[in-house]
């Protein structure tokens, strides 16, 4: 389930920003790192397949050894994961994670309760998500993203809005739930400390590698 960017280039205006050949193994994150407007959130919506059009793109990107280059964004299988949880706010928390789920499941209570045991929220599915805490608002929002059954996962800065405390733990629970699944992952951010939690390699989006 290893995601490949195959001589991946994006270019805005004629002038590239991102140049990346790389191949993530399953379990494994990959760490692009670079100040804001250097074109790390642009790299995430050409993966996922929502590149805007001001942006040109050449290269391949290939998931589980399969093109999705030319694919649109529902047929890729990439889920992502933003600085905002966007939890649907007129949904309760079990409605929020029942969005993720794919029509035809036969027990999608069953489902859905074994995601709340998981993320440690066992009993809160009929909690108004506003009644939550950041930290349980943010495992809410990666649960709805894995319960769609992603084959890679996307990370814009998802830890930012975090305090310290908050930011330790949900690095620790999102990392170890994308290794247990075998996800590849790619994590874009600005802070080192990610970086180091992610554990694997550690770029900037022209591709050099970054010594931590």
């Amino acid at each position: 389930m290893s995601l490949r960017l195959d001589r991946l280039e994006i270019a805005r205006a004629g002038a590239v920003m991102v140049r990346l050949d790389r191949e993530i193994a399953p379990g494994a994150v990959l760490s692009v790192m670079g100040p804001s407007g250097c074109g790390k959130s642009t790299l995430l919506a050409a993966l996922v397949g929502a590149l805007p059009g001001a942006f040109a793109m050449r290269g391949r990107v290939w998931l589980e050894g399969r093109d999705v280059t030319a694919l649109p964004p529902h047929r890729r299988r990439m889920g992502m994961l933003f600085q905002d949880d966007l939890l649907f706010p007129h949904l309760s928390v079990a409605g929020n994670l029942g969005f993720g789920l794919a029509r035809g499941v036969a027990d999608r209570a069953g489902v859905i309760d074994a995601a709340l045991r998981e993320a440690g929220l066992e009993g809160m599915g009929g909690r108004d998500p506003a009644t939550l805490s950041g930290g349980q608002r943010a495992r809410v929002a990666l649960m709805r993203v894995l319960l769609s059954e992603p084959r890679a996962l996307l990370l814009d800065e998802p830890f930012a809005k975090l305090d310290a405390g908050l930011r330790a733990q949900m690095r620790e629970f999102v990392f170890a739930r994308a290794r247990a699944r075998g996800l590849p992952v790619v994590l874009v951010t600005h802070d080192l400390a990610d970086a180091r939690a992610a554990g694997g390699a550690v770029v900037n989006v022209s591709g050099e590698v970054l010594g931590l």
